[in-house]
């Protein structure tokens, strides 16, 4: 068995995931007709990721949100080549997507010093533009935060996923007895043994419909793009938001949740998945967990109990399924020790993946090499040159 200790990873206070910047490359400096002198070109503006940054501090750092590179350089008898203009750096938290103001993706900042370019500088003064120079590219650009996390905490509200993240990380989570406890995504990162460390995030709570952007709708699924694994949680004596809505079992929730993932974006059903069926310290906890197993043992047995629009495509295979209590404990550890072996399983498969790419790769340019006819300047060698 694994032993894990535990440590708090990062909270976000008063959280911000997005951001409207104005942003403008520097115009170009002026040519010199007579000498034929060329103007330096005007400085870009890139988004750089940087760790322990968030968006608030980029917002409070830069409460204008306008970002403006310098401008090129002049041309002139001193230095008939002007210098460019100096760039302008917007420093950004890992795991963010830049987009345009028509929702056009521009890129993505997946690791630390990821950079991306948003506006460019413009041209200096040359015989091309007469030498008169050229203004900077002006784009409005929006930043939006998806987290990365290894693991990312799926369920309704109420499951217990708050709870959950506090009994295996410590973190501090805001937890209460109503439907949307969880307002900001959380992070916490479970500490083994063997200083291997695995980031759990839990997300604000789905609801039905969420794919039509209801409750937290979006805000929420959009975070869960950009973890590497699923964990589903799971009340075990199933789930009502209000008085007003219908009561699920554990096997329709579970049945909903997946619902609203493929909806949403189907890619996010291919992301292997574990299933934490909480609160076993209830009464009767123990049965309705032997009737949730067979149910999800055979699932179509049972879909004819949903309405149409209800049903998945495809139902999700979980890797793990854990019976715990993160009121008493129970099976906490285990749960640690499934992760642990999900995801090294999950590294494994990429590696093997990778490699099997690279040999291809390599098989493919010997083949393409090797058949290729030789030129027509290659010296050759006969049998008798040998002898």
């Amino acid at each position: 068995m694994v032993h894990c200790s535990c440590v708090l990873f990062r909270k976000y206070g008063n959280f911000i995931d997005k951001l409207r910047l104005f942003t403008r490359g520097g115009s170009g400096g002026m040519g010199y007709p007579r000498l034929g002198g060329e103007g330096g070109k005007g400085g870009d503006v890139w988004v750089v990721a940087q760790n322990r940054m968030t968006l608030k501090q980029l917002k409070d750092r830069y409460p204008q949100k306008r970002f403006v590179a310098g401008v090129g350089a002049n041309s002139k008898i001193s230095a008939l080549k002007g210098s460019k203009g100096k760039d302008c750096e917007i420093p950004v938290p890992v795991g963010i997507s830049v987009t345009d103001e028509n929702g056009k993706i521009i890129g993505e900042l997946n690791k630390e010093n990821d950079r991306i370019l948003v506006a460019q500088g413009g041209l200096g003064g040359k015989l091309l533009t007469n030498f008169l120079p050229l203004k900077g590219q002006k784009r409005i650009i929006h930043l939006d935060l998806k987290l990365i996390a290894d693991v990312g905490l799926v369920g309704f509200p109420n499951a217990g996923k708050s709870s959950l993240l506090s009994c295996v990380s410590h973190a501090k989570p805001a937890i209460a007895d109503y439907a949307f406890t969880t307002l900001k995504p959380e992070l916490g990162k479970i500490m083994y043994s063997d200083f291997k460390q695995i980031s759990v995030a839990d997300l604000p709570g789905l609801i039905e419909g969420a794919h039509m952007n209801k409750g937290m709708g979006h805000k929420f699924l959009k975070h869960i793009e950009r973890t590497r694994q699923l964990l589903f949680v799971v009340d075990i004596s199933g789930f009502q938001l209000s008085s007003h809505t219908q009561y699920r079992t554990a096997f329709e929730t579970i049945i909903l949740l997946t619902k609203e993932l493929e909806l949403y974006k189907e890619e996010l059903q291919t992301k292997p998945a574990l299933l934490a069926v909480n609160k076993m310290d209830l009464p009767d906890a123990q049965d309705k967990f032997h009737e949730l197993m067979s149910q999800l043992q055979n699932p179509k047995d049972f879909l004819h109990l949903f309405e149409k629009n209800m049903i998945p495509e495809r139902t999700v295979e979980f890797q793990h399924i854990i019976p715990i209590s993160a009121v008493t404990g129970e099976g906490i550890e285990e749960l640690k020790n499934c992760i642990r072996k999900s995801l090294d399983e999950q590294a494994n498969q990429e590696n093997d993946a990778l490699h099997k790419k690279q040999l291809l790769n390599l098989w493919i340019s010997d083949t393409i090499s090797s058949t290729e006819p030789p030129s027509k300047h290659a010296v050759t060698t006969s049998k008798m040159d040998i002898i």
